[in-house]
């Protein structure tokens, strides 16, 4: 007869701590979502950050290479310099 007295009792009622799981559960999942936005909007602004020192740098090299160019088409032709050669010079071989 013990039996049967627990099968006519009722399950405690737990939709209090369901809900309270998926609130939990939805709020974490935000703060994530939150977290992703975030960080792809400051990855795009590190890409956007390269790309300018990138381009910047590209024009600093480009500049002194395009006023070389236009400085020999104006230019009379350049001379051989003036000060003494730095490398040394190799003795002449003896005959083989």
């Amino acid at each position: 007869m013990n039996y049967m007295m627990l099968l006519q009792d009722a399950p405690p009622d737990t939709s209090g701590y369901m809900i309270a799981g998926y609130v939990i559960f939805v709020v974490v999942m935000a703060i994530y979502l939150i977290s992703l936005i975030a960080r792809k909007r400051n990855l795009e602004q590190d890409l956007s950050t390269l790309r300018t020192i990138e381009a910047e740098s590209k024009a600093k090299v480009a500049a002194p290479a395009r006023a070389k160019r236009s400085s020999r088409k104006a230019g009379p032709p350049k001379t051989a310099s003036k000060r003494p050669s730095t490398a040394r010079k190799r003795p002449a071989r003896k005959g083989r």
